[in-house]
Formats: structure tokens, sequence, C-alpha cells
């Protein structure tokens, strides 16, 4: 008895998929673009978002100057969105929020246009172009709507961005200290302590709101470069890097009197100021 009911449910379910199927087919094949339309709509309440794209997809030209044209390109955005189309999503926000400035969406339209493209911003180790991307939108969003009502998460993701820009740089910077003597990929000259300074002074130049912790830690890396460029460098140029270091060590403590790294900022000031004497 309990084979055959799931046998029963089993071929009920199937028919059910095959009118759903049907029905689909048949709004695939109308010409009739109100019944088209309200097909997408009901679709998208079902939460079917890949069958509301497609066919809010091939409205949308249809649409356009109607009035369900506004309604169907916020829509049609959002079902790429529900489905994880997140730089499609983007684009269509874009394209809504510029089509309709004025529109009944548009607020939305603009942050969800940084939203869509933060969901999908890489990790921090590969290329940042997409954050920078969501960074310009969000930038934007806040431009044109100063006193939205998600001002607040909008900043919150803006921080979240930035901390991953801040990342890479730190990662750049790390690897460059990491590689110290090593000269195999210093071909134009120069060495890995000198590129782990640039990248480090940069970026703390660059994002000065980075968090604390986050710029303690390129600043301990700083001072770190800059002792064991002294170290390695030839006796002419030791006294002045010697002193670069125990200036940087004064830059540090000033800054994080309380500093985790404290005690070794302090070891490296003591052989800088015995190597200066």
């Amino acid at each position: 008895m309990k084979k055959m009911k799931r046998i029963i449910l089993a071929l009920v379910g199937g028919v059910f998929l095959f009118c759903s199927c049907t029905e689909y087919n048949k709004v695939l094949k109308t010409t009739d673009y109100e019944y088209k339309y309200d097909a997408a709509k009901a679709y998208f309440v079902k939460g079917q978002y890949s069958k509301a794209s497609y066919l809010l997809t091939e409205l949308l030209a249809m649409m356009k100057g109607t009035i369900y044209g506004e309604e169907s390109l916020y829509m049609l955005a959002l079902s790429e969105y529900y489905s994880g189309n997140y730089d499609t999503a983007s684009a269509y926000f874009k394209k809504y929020y510029q089509s309709y400035p004025k529109g009944q969406y548009a607020e939305l339209a603009c942050f969800y246009a940084g939203k869509a493209l933060y969901q999908d911003v890489p990790d921090s180790r590969l290329d940042q172009s997409a954050t920078y991307s969501a960074i310009e939108e969000f930038q934007n969003f806040l431009d044109l709507f100063p006193y939205t009502q998600y001002k607040d998460e909008a900043n919150n993701l803006l921080m979240d961005l930035q901390d991953k820009l801040v990342e890479k740089e730190y990662i750049a910077a790390k690897l460059y200290y990491d590689l110290g003597d090593y000269t195999g990929n210093c071909i134009g000259g120069g060495s890995n302590y000198e590129a782990c300074i640039v990248t480090a002074q940069n970026a703390l130049n660059d994002y000065p709101f980075a968090r604390p912790e986050r710029r303690e830690d390129f600043s301990i890396l700083l001072l770190r470069a800059r002792f064991h460029l002294a170290l390695q460098s030839v006796a002419e140029k030791q006294e002045e890097r010697f002193r670069a270091a125990i200036d940087e060590y004064y830059a540090f403590v000033n800054e994080f009197p309380e500093s985790k790294y404290l005690a070794e900022a302090e070891k490296i000031l003591r052989t800088s100021e015995k190597r200066v004497k």
C-alpha cells in the first residue's frame, strides 16, 4: 500500500510538472504580450526567476514606453539578482535608474546595482576590478540619495569592499617582505624590502580609514622592512637607513602605543641605535 501511494504521488507530481511545462510552452509561443507579461509576473511571484527572466528579456523592447515598461525592467533586474547572475543584474539595475531617474524603484535599483556587484567580488588575492566597480556604484548611490534609509548599509558594504582592497595590498606587501633577500624577482634593480616599504606606505596613504588592526599590521611590516633593508645595505647607506628605521619606530609607537608588536619594535630600535652610534 505504501509503495502504491508513492507511485500515485509520483504520477500526480509528474502530471503537474507536465501541465506546468505545457503552460510555459504556451506562454512562450503566444503573441499576446499582456498575457505573457502577466505570466512573467506570476513566475516571478512563485520564485521561478529563470522563467520570469526569459520572458521579461523578450518583453523588454515591446514594453518600452508602455505602462509596463518600468516595472518590467525592474522585475527583470530582480529576477537576475535572485538567480545569482549578479553582473547581469547590476547592469539591468543601472539601466533602470538611468532610464527612470524619477521612477518608483529608482532608489532601490541604484542601491542594488552596487549590492549585486558586492555579491560577486572575488577573493582578495585575485583581480579586484569588480570591487572597484561596486565601490563606484555605492558612491554614486550615496551621491544621488544622500538621505536614503539604506545609507548605513551602503556605508558598511563600502567598508567591506575597502577592506578587500586593503587586504590585497597587505598580501602583496607581506609577500615582498617574505621574499627578503631573494633577488630572482628584482630584475629591474631594487630589493624586496624596498618594494615592501613602497607598497605598505602607499596602502597607508591610500586607505587612511582602514581598520586599525590592519593599519597596525602595515605599520609593523614597514618598520621591519626598513630595518632589514638597512641590515643588507652597503656600508655607506647603512647609517641613513638605520635612522629611517628609528624614525619609523617612533611613528609606529606614536600611533600604536599599546601594540602587540611593541616588544619587537623596541628590539629593532635598540639594534638600530647601536648601529648608528
